[in-house]
């Protein structure tokens, strides 16, 4: 039985002191992947990635590290995409798992966006901004998904 590994695609991540305390409940490993150091908490499960600054270096190591005992925490629905495919559970910042079920139709929305933002020269508002309950929702889901996969083994 492989150890559940919470890979964590920190550049922007709001929710990385949360990952530490749900991973330190189930005595989960944590991995922070980012393009630039900073700051992680001083444990044997918590480890900090640092990768090149090449164009989504973080992306394909987190992608290339995903597997069915892993959980990548990312608002990037193309690394959740792929990270899909290595048999991973992907939340997003706000809670929302994303799923076999519903990646195709956000990779679809995606490329829509991009091409209504380009379309607009710049212009747009971009994402609503994070709440409590975001934060609180995302708990919950990390919560429910590390269950769901500790009763697997």
């Amino acid at each position: 039985m492989a150890p559940v590994t919470i890979l964590v695609d920190a550049d922007a991540c709001p929710v990385k002191e949360e990952v530490y305390r749900v991973a330190t409940r189930y005595k989960a490993q944590v991995r922070v992947v980012s393009n630039s150091p900073f700051r992680v908490p001083v444990s044997e499960r918590v480890k900090r990635v640092v990768v090149s600054d090449g164009f989504d270096a973080a992306d394909d190591w987190i992608a290339e590290n995903a597997s069915s005992s892993s959980v990548v925490v990312t608002g990037d629905i193309l690394l959740a995409e792929r990270c899909l495919t290595a048999g991973a559970r992907v939340l997003k910042h706000n809670g929302e798992e994303f799923d076999k079920a519903s990646i195709g139709s956000a990779v679809a929305t995606r490329a829509i966006m991009a091409d209504l933002r380009a379309g607009m020269d710049g212009m747009g508002g971009g994402p609503p901004p994070f709440s409590k309950a975001d934060r609180s929702r995302f708990l919950q889901a990390l919560d429910r998904v590390l269950v769901g996969m500790a009763s697997r083994y």
